[in-house]
Protein backbone atom coordinates (compact mmCIF):
# COMPACT_ATOMS: atom_id res chain seq x y z
CA UNK A 1 0.00 0.00 0.00
CA UNK A 2 1.35 3.65 -0.59
CA UNK A 3 0.37 6.62 1.97
CA UNK A 4 -0.04 10.36 1.82
CA UNK A 5 -0.23 12.48 3.98
CA UNK A 6 -3.76 13.56 4.74
CA UNK A 7 -3.54 17.48 4.87
CA UNK A 8 -3.15 19.36 8.46
CA UNK A 9 -4.00 16.18 10.10
CA UNK A 10 -0.94 15.01 9.15
CA UNK A 11 -2.46 11.11 9.20
CA UNK A 12 -0.75 8.96 6.84
CA UNK A 13 -3.63 7.98 4.86
CA UNK A 14 -3.30 5.12 2.39
CA UNK A 15 -4.38 6.25 -1.20
CA UNK A 16 -7.10 3.88 -1.26
CA UNK A 17 -9.91 3.83 1.58
CA UNK A 18 -12.48 1.50 2.48
CA UNK A 19 -15.98 3.16 2.47
CA UNK A 20 -18.43 1.26 4.33
CA UNK A 21 -21.96 2.19 2.74
CA UNK A 22 -22.15 -0.95 0.78
CA UNK A 23 -21.48 -4.48 2.89
CA UNK A 24 -23.84 -3.74 5.87
CA UNK A 25 -27.09 -5.67 6.32
CA UNK A 26 -29.86 -2.82 5.74
CA UNK A 27 -29.80 0.83 4.98
CA UNK A 28 -32.42 1.42 8.21
CA UNK A 29 -31.04 0.66 11.84
CA UNK A 30 -32.52 -2.08 13.78
CA UNK A 31 -31.87 -4.49 16.46
CA UNK A 32 -28.53 -6.78 16.21
CA UNK A 33 -29.93 -9.71 16.86
CA UNK A 34 -32.08 -9.65 13.61
CA UNK A 35 -28.91 -9.03 11.35
CA UNK A 36 -28.31 -12.18 9.08
CA UNK A 37 -24.79 -14.01 10.97
CA UNK A 38 -23.74 -14.54 6.69
CA UNK A 39 -24.12 -10.83 6.89
CA UNK A 40 -21.67 -10.13 9.50
CA UNK A 41 -19.38 -12.40 8.57
CA UNK A 42 -19.14 -11.02 5.48
CA UNK A 43 -18.58 -7.62 6.47
CA UNK A 44 -15.82 -8.91 8.96
CA UNK A 45 -14.00 -10.43 5.87
CA UNK A 46 -13.94 -7.63 3.92
CA UNK A 47 -12.45 -5.80 6.94
CA UNK A 48 -10.46 -7.97 7.52
CA UNK A 49 -8.92 -8.55 4.32
CA UNK A 50 -9.02 -4.06 3.65
CA UNK A 51 -6.62 -4.72 6.34
CA UNK A 52 -4.06 -7.31 4.58
CA UNK A 53 -3.79 -5.11 1.42
CA UNK A 54 -2.65 -2.03 4.02
CA UNK A 55 -5.95 -0.39 3.74
CA UNK A 56 -6.52 0.91 7.44
CA UNK A 57 -9.34 3.65 6.68
CA UNK A 58 -11.82 2.43 7.74
CA UNK A 59 -15.49 5.02 6.96
CA UNK A 60 -18.93 5.36 7.24
CA UNK A 61 -21.37 7.30 8.66
CA UNK A 62 -24.96 7.43 11.06
CA UNK A 63 -26.67 7.41 7.83
CA UNK A 64 -25.63 4.08 6.72
CA UNK A 65 -28.11 2.03 8.41
CA UNK A 66 -26.16 -0.97 9.99
CA UNK A 67 -23.11 0.06 8.83
CA UNK A 68 -21.70 1.48 12.29
CA UNK A 69 -23.68 -1.28 14.38
CA UNK A 70 -21.67 -4.01 12.19
CA UNK A 71 -18.43 -2.46 12.15
CA UNK A 72 -18.28 -1.80 15.96
CA UNK A 73 -18.78 -6.14 16.17
CA UNK A 74 -15.25 -6.28 14.28
CA UNK A 75 -13.30 -2.58 15.59
CA UNK A 76 -13.88 -3.91 19.12
CA UNK A 77 -11.39 -6.38 18.92
CA UNK A 78 -8.57 -4.65 16.48
CA UNK A 79 -5.85 -2.68 17.31
CA UNK A 80 -7.54 1.00 17.81
CA UNK A 81 -4.14 2.27 16.97
CA UNK A 82 -3.56 1.04 14.08
CA UNK A 83 -6.54 1.98 12.45
CA UNK A 84 -8.31 5.27 11.22
CA UNK A 85 -11.53 5.16 11.93
CA UNK A 86 -14.34 8.41 9.90
CA UNK A 87 -17.97 8.43 10.48
CA UNK A 88 -20.30 11.06 9.39
CA UNK A 89 -22.90 13.11 11.22
CA UNK A 90 -25.46 15.16 8.84
CA UNK A 91 -25.50 18.96 10.07
CA UNK A 92 -28.80 19.96 11.17
CA UNK A 93 -30.73 22.77 13.10
CA UNK A 94 -30.56 21.71 15.98
CA UNK A 95 -26.66 21.50 17.55
CA UNK A 96 -28.13 19.30 20.62
CA UNK A 97 -29.62 16.99 18.20
CA UNK A 98 -26.32 16.60 16.18
CA UNK A 99 -24.52 15.94 19.31
CA UNK A 100 -26.63 13.33 20.19
CA UNK A 101 -26.41 11.78 16.87
CA UNK A 102 -22.77 11.51 17.20
CA UNK A 103 -22.70 9.75 20.64
CA UNK A 104 -24.30 7.10 19.40
CA UNK A 105 -22.17 6.39 16.01
CA UNK A 106 -19.29 6.40 19.09
CA UNK A 107 -21.77 3.62 21.01
CA UNK A 108 -22.48 1.47 17.80
CA UNK A 109 -18.86 1.29 16.85
CA UNK A 110 -17.52 0.59 20.26
CA UNK A 111 -14.70 2.67 20.15
CA UNK A 112 -13.64 6.04 22.55
CA UNK A 113 -13.18 8.08 19.54
CA UNK A 114 -12.69 8.42 15.78
CA UNK A 115 -10.14 10.13 14.01
CA UNK A 116 -12.32 12.13 11.29
CA UNK A 117 -15.70 13.35 11.88
CA UNK A 118 -17.09 14.69 9.47
CA UNK A 119 -20.18 16.98 8.54
CA UNK A 120 -22.10 14.96 6.07
CA UNK A 121 -23.62 16.32 3.35
CA UNK A 122 -23.26 20.34 3.43
CA UNK A 123 -24.94 20.31 0.13
CA UNK A 124 -26.60 23.65 0.52
CA UNK A 125 -26.27 27.16 2.00
CA UNK A 126 -28.69 25.92 4.42
CA UNK A 127 -26.88 23.00 5.47
CA UNK A 128 -23.47 25.15 5.29
CA UNK A 129 -25.21 27.91 8.18
CA UNK A 130 -26.45 24.77 10.39
CA UNK A 131 -22.93 23.60 10.46
CA UNK A 132 -20.65 27.34 10.98
CA UNK A 133 -22.98 29.62 12.33
CA UNK A 134 -22.74 30.24 16.31
CA UNK A 135 -24.00 27.45 18.37
CA UNK A 136 -23.91 25.30 15.35
CA UNK A 137 -22.79 21.89 14.77
CA UNK A 138 -19.14 22.68 14.12
CA UNK A 139 -19.05 24.46 17.86
CA UNK A 140 -20.41 20.75 18.78
CA UNK A 141 -17.93 18.97 17.30
CA UNK A 142 -15.04 21.12 18.35
CA UNK A 143 -16.37 20.24 22.41
CA UNK A 144 -15.89 16.67 21.28
CA UNK A 145 -12.34 17.23 19.95
CA UNK A 146 -11.69 18.45 23.24
CA UNK A 147 -13.40 15.93 25.10
CA UNK A 148 -11.21 13.45 23.46
CA UNK A 149 -13.98 11.87 21.01
CA UNK A 150 -12.78 13.47 17.65
CA UNK A 151 -9.27 14.09 16.59
CA UNK A 152 -9.82 15.83 13.61
CA UNK A 153 -13.00 17.72 11.32
CA UNK A 154 -13.95 17.93 8.19
CA UNK A 155 -17.10 17.70 5.95
CA UNK A 156 -18.54 15.14 2.83
CA UNK A 157 -20.59 17.44 -0.06
CA UNK A 158 -22.66 16.47 -2.96
CA UNK A 159 -22.80 20.56 -3.05
CA UNK A 160 -22.02 22.93 -6.45
CA UNK A 161 -18.54 24.12 -6.37
CA UNK A 162 -19.97 27.40 -5.48
CA UNK A 163 -21.07 25.92 -2.09
CA UNK A 164 -17.94 23.81 -1.74
CA UNK A 165 -15.60 26.74 -1.99
CA UNK A 166 -17.41 28.61 0.52
CA UNK A 167 -17.07 25.95 3.45
CA UNK A 168 -13.60 25.53 2.50
CA UNK A 169 -12.76 29.40 2.86
CA UNK A 170 -14.27 29.40 6.37
CA UNK A 171 -11.00 27.31 6.79
CA UNK A 172 -12.35 25.16 9.57
CA UNK A 173 -12.52 21.87 7.99
CA UNK A 174 -9.60 20.25 8.41
CA UNK A 175 -10.33 17.60 5.54
CA UNK A 176 -12.71 17.36 2.68
CA UNK A 177 -14.30 14.24 0.68
CA UNK A 178 -16.19 15.49 -1.99
CA UNK A 179 -16.71 13.85 -5.88
CA UNK A 180 -14.25 14.36 -9.08
CA UNK A 181 -13.24 11.53 -10.83
CA UNK A 182 -12.41 11.68 -14.71
CA UNK A 183 -16.11 11.73 -16.03
CA UNK A 184 -16.96 14.86 -13.92
CA UNK A 185 -14.19 16.96 -12.91
CA UNK A 186 -15.86 20.27 -12.08
CA UNK A 187 -15.25 20.38 -8.41
CA UNK A 188 -11.30 20.90 -9.13
CA UNK A 189 -11.42 24.30 -7.94
CA UNK A 190 -12.38 22.85 -5.05
CA UNK A 191 -9.56 20.74 -4.49
CA UNK A 192 -7.24 23.53 -5.23
CA UNK A 193 -8.82 25.50 -2.80
CA UNK A 194 -8.38 22.59 -0.25
CA UNK A 195 -4.63 22.14 -1.04
CA UNK A 196 -4.42 25.93 -0.69
CA UNK A 197 -5.69 25.24 3.10
CA UNK A 198 -3.31 22.01 3.78
CA UNK A 199 -6.87 19.90 3.78
CA UNK A 200 -7.11 16.48 3.33
CA UNK A 201 -8.74 15.46 -0.04
CA UNK A 202 -11.11 12.50 -0.09
CA UNK A 203 -12.46 11.14 -3.41
CA UNK A 204 -16.02 9.94 -3.34
CA UNK A 205 -17.30 7.17 -4.95
CA UNK A 206 -15.00 6.95 -8.08
CA UNK A 207 -16.33 3.54 -9.23
CA UNK A 208 -19.49 4.30 -8.54
CA UNK A 209 -20.84 7.81 -9.01
CA UNK A 210 -17.85 7.79 -11.39
CA UNK A 211 -19.41 5.86 -13.84
CA UNK A 212 -21.01 2.78 -11.87
CA UNK A 213 -17.22 1.20 -13.68
CA UNK A 214 -17.70 -2.06 -12.12
CA UNK A 215 -20.31 -2.84 -14.74
CA UNK A 216 -18.72 -1.11 -17.80
CA UNK A 217 -20.28 -0.66 -21.86
CA UNK A 218 -17.73 -2.44 -24.38
CA UNK A 219 -16.71 0.97 -25.63
CA UNK A 220 -15.49 2.26 -22.12
CA UNK A 221 -13.74 -0.81 -22.30
CA UNK A 222 -11.85 -0.86 -25.30
CA UNK A 223 -10.91 3.43 -24.88
CA UNK A 224 -9.53 2.48 -21.64
CA UNK A 225 -7.18 -0.30 -22.75
CA UNK A 226 -5.02 -1.45 -21.45
CA UNK A 227 -6.29 -0.41 -18.44
CA UNK A 228 -9.79 -1.62 -16.91
CA UNK A 229 -11.88 1.67 -16.34
CA UNK A 230 -11.85 0.82 -12.85
CA UNK A 231 -7.94 1.05 -12.86
CA UNK A 232 -8.06 3.77 -15.56
CA UNK A 233 -10.41 5.93 -12.93
CA UNK A 234 -8.42 5.24 -9.53
CA UNK A 235 -4.69 6.06 -11.54
CA UNK A 236 -6.31 9.09 -13.37
CA UNK A 237 -7.55 10.53 -9.39
CA UNK A 238 -4.77 9.15 -7.81
CA UNK A 239 -2.00 11.29 -10.42
CA UNK A 240 -3.02 14.16 -9.18
CA UNK A 241 -1.14 14.76 -5.48
CA UNK A 242 -3.36 16.82 -4.34
CA UNK A 243 -5.52 14.00 -4.03
CA UNK A 244 -4.64 11.99 -0.68
CA UNK A 245 -7.27 8.90 -1.31
CA UNK A 246 -10.40 7.44 -3.11
CA UNK A 247 -13.03 5.19 -1.70
CA UNK A 248 -13.64 1.59 -2.27
CA UNK A 249 -16.87 1.25 -1.97
CA UNK A 250 -16.36 -2.67 -1.31
CA UNK A 251 -19.33 -5.26 -0.54
CA UNK A 252 -17.36 -8.10 -0.07
CA UNK A 253 -13.57 -9.12 0.09
CA UNK A 254 -12.69 -9.42 -3.53
CA UNK A 255 -14.08 -5.91 -4.45
CA UNK A 256 -10.74 -4.69 -3.43
CA UNK A 257 -8.72 -7.14 -5.92
CA UNK A 258 -9.22 -4.55 -9.33
CA UNK A 259 -8.55 -1.11 -7.26
CA UNK A 260 -5.13 -2.70 -6.12
CA UNK A 261 -3.69 -3.47 -9.60
CA UNK A 262 -3.50 1.25 -9.37
CA UNK A 263 -0.45 0.60 -6.78
CA UNK A 264 2.44 -0.62 -9.04
CA UNK A 265 1.14 1.99 -11.86
CA UNK A 266 1.15 5.32 -9.74
CA UNK A 267 4.98 5.79 -10.95
CA UNK A 268 4.38 5.38 -14.69
CA UNK A 269 1.06 7.50 -14.60
CA UNK A 270 2.85 10.05 -16.59
CA UNK A 271 3.71 7.64 -19.27
CA UNK A 272 0.24 5.51 -19.06
CA UNK A 273 -2.43 8.20 -18.84
CA UNK A 274 -2.24 10.28 -21.74
CA UNK A 275 -2.45 7.93 -24.15
CA UNK A 276 -6.00 6.45 -22.89
CA UNK A 277 -7.04 9.85 -22.40
CA UNK A 278 -6.91 11.06 -25.41
CA UNK A 279 -8.60 8.18 -27.07
CA UNK A 280 -11.43 9.09 -24.37
CA UNK A 281 -11.22 12.80 -25.41
CA UNK A 282 -11.28 11.35 -29.69
CA UNK A 283 -14.17 8.98 -28.97
CA UNK A 284 -16.18 12.23 -28.17
CA UNK A 285 -15.07 14.77 -30.33
CA UNK A 286 -16.29 11.75 -32.93
CA UNK A 287 -19.57 11.23 -31.49
CA UNK A 288 -20.60 14.92 -30.15
CA UNK A 289 -18.39 17.24 -32.38
CA UNK A 290 -15.39 18.98 -31.46
CA UNK A 291 -17.58 22.40 -30.84
CA UNK A 292 -20.16 20.75 -28.82
CA UNK A 293 -17.31 19.16 -26.82
CA UNK A 294 -15.72 21.97 -25.92
CA UNK A 295 -18.03 24.33 -25.38
CA UNK A 296 -21.38 22.76 -23.90
CA UNK A 297 -20.73 23.41 -20.61
CA UNK A 298 -19.88 27.57 -21.26
CA UNK A 299 -23.12 29.55 -19.80
CA UNK A 300 -25.65 26.95 -18.30
CA UNK A 301 -27.76 27.97 -16.00
CA UNK A 302 -28.09 26.06 -12.29
CA UNK A 303 -31.44 24.28 -11.80
CA UNK A 304 -32.43 27.21 -9.42
CA UNK A 305 -32.46 29.91 -12.24
CA UNK A 306 -34.14 27.48 -14.80
CA UNK A 307 -37.80 27.16 -15.41
CA UNK A 308 -39.25 24.42 -13.89
CA UNK A 309 -36.06 23.78 -11.78
CA UNK A 310 -34.78 21.55 -14.69
CA UNK A 311 -30.93 20.46 -14.13
CA UNK A 312 -29.34 21.21 -17.26
CA UNK A 313 -25.71 20.94 -16.88
CA UNK A 314 -26.34 17.55 -15.47
CA UNK A 315 -28.71 16.33 -17.87
CA UNK A 316 -26.30 17.39 -20.77
CA UNK A 317 -23.70 16.15 -18.92
CA UNK A 318 -25.50 12.75 -18.74
CA UNK A 319 -26.17 12.75 -22.74
CA UNK A 320 -22.75 13.47 -23.19
CA UNK A 321 -21.89 10.08 -21.63
CA UNK A 322 -24.48 8.47 -22.79
CA UNK A 323 -23.97 8.85 -26.65
CA UNK A 324 -20.00 9.26 -26.15
CA UNK A 325 -19.03 6.02 -24.06
CA UNK A 326 -22.03 3.85 -24.39
CA UNK A 327 -22.88 4.91 -20.72
CA UNK A 328 -26.31 4.50 -21.06
CA UNK A 329 -27.45 2.68 -17.98
CA UNK A 330 -24.79 5.04 -15.91
CA UNK A 331 -26.63 7.90 -17.52
CA UNK A 332 -30.38 6.73 -17.12
CA UNK A 333 -29.92 5.64 -13.19
CA UNK A 334 -28.53 8.85 -12.41
CA UNK A 335 -30.74 11.09 -14.72
CA UNK A 336 -33.85 9.22 -12.97
CA UNK A 337 -32.60 10.22 -9.90
CA UNK A 338 -33.32 13.63 -10.25
CA UNK A 339 -36.83 14.94 -8.53
CA UNK A 340 -36.45 11.72 -6.21
CA UNK A 341 -32.57 12.71 -4.35
CA UNK A 342 -33.55 16.48 -2.93
CA UNK A 343 -30.19 18.07 -1.89
CA UNK A 344 -28.17 15.43 -2.81
CA UNK A 345 -28.80 15.47 -6.46
CA UNK A 346 -30.64 18.06 -7.22
CA UNK A 347 -33.32 19.02 -9.65
CA UNK A 348 -35.75 18.16 -12.02
CA UNK A 349 -35.75 16.07 -15.45
CA UNK A 350 -36.73 17.31 -18.86
CA UNK A 351 -39.76 15.61 -19.54
CA UNK A 352 -41.80 18.94 -19.57
CA UNK A 353 -39.59 21.18 -21.73
CA UNK A 354 -41.46 22.02 -24.18
CA UNK A 355 -43.83 23.71 -22.24
CA UNK A 356 -41.37 25.98 -20.55
CA UNK A 357 -39.81 28.90 -21.83
CA UNK A 358 -35.85 28.47 -21.71
CA UNK A 359 -34.61 31.64 -23.58
CA UNK A 360 -33.87 33.78 -20.95
CA UNK A 361 -31.64 31.36 -18.48
CA UNK A 362 -30.36 30.25 -21.50
CA UNK A 363 -29.06 33.67 -22.72
CA UNK A 364 -25.70 33.40 -21.44
CA UNK A 365 -24.94 30.03 -23.71
CA UNK A 366 -23.84 29.51 -27.48
CA UNK A 367 -25.94 26.91 -28.06
CA UNK A 368 -28.87 28.74 -26.51
CA UNK A 369 -30.95 27.49 -29.76
CA UNK A 370 -30.29 23.92 -29.63
CA UNK A 371 -30.15 23.02 -26.21
CA UNK A 372 -34.02 22.90 -25.79
CA UNK A 373 -34.25 19.88 -28.55
CA UNK A 374 -30.92 18.72 -27.04
CA UNK A 375 -33.05 18.21 -23.60
CA UNK A 376 -35.90 16.47 -25.37
CA UNK A 377 -33.81 13.96 -26.71
CA UNK A 378 -31.81 13.33 -23.58
CA UNK A 379 -35.07 12.39 -21.94
CA UNK A 380 -36.19 10.47 -24.31
CA UNK A 381 -32.74 8.61 -24.55
CA UNK A 382 -32.48 8.29 -20.64
CA UNK A 383 -36.16 8.34 -19.21
CA UNK A 384 -37.27 4.95 -17.29
CA UNK A 385 -38.36 4.57 -14.20
CA UNK A 386 -37.94 6.60 -11.16
CA UNK A 387 -35.04 5.99 -9.06
CA UNK A 388 -33.96 6.21 -5.59
CA UNK A 389 -30.95 6.56 -3.47
CA UNK A 390 -29.37 3.99 -1.67
CA UNK A 391 -30.31 5.22 1.63
CA UNK A 392 -34.16 5.23 0.52
CA UNK A 393 -34.41 1.74 -0.67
Amino acid sequence: MQYRRFGRTDLSMPVLSCGGMRYQYKWQDMPEREIPPDNQANLEATIQRSLEAGINHIETARGYGTSELQLGKILSILPREKLIVQTKVAPVDNAKEFQQTFEKSLSNLQVDYVDLLGLHGINTPEFLNYSTRPGGCLEVARKLQEQGKVRFIGFSTHAPTKVILEAIETNQFDYVNLHWYYINQSNWAAIEAATEQDMGVFIISPSNKGGMLYEPSQKLVDLCYPLSPIVFNDLFCLSHPQVHTISIGAARPQDFDEHLKVLKLLDRADEILPPIIQQLEQAAIDALGEEWFRTWQIGLPQHTETPGGINIPVILWLRNLAIAYDMIDYAKMRYNLLTNAGHWFPGAKADNVKTLDLRQCLTNSPHADKIPEILIEADRLLTGDAVKRLSQQ
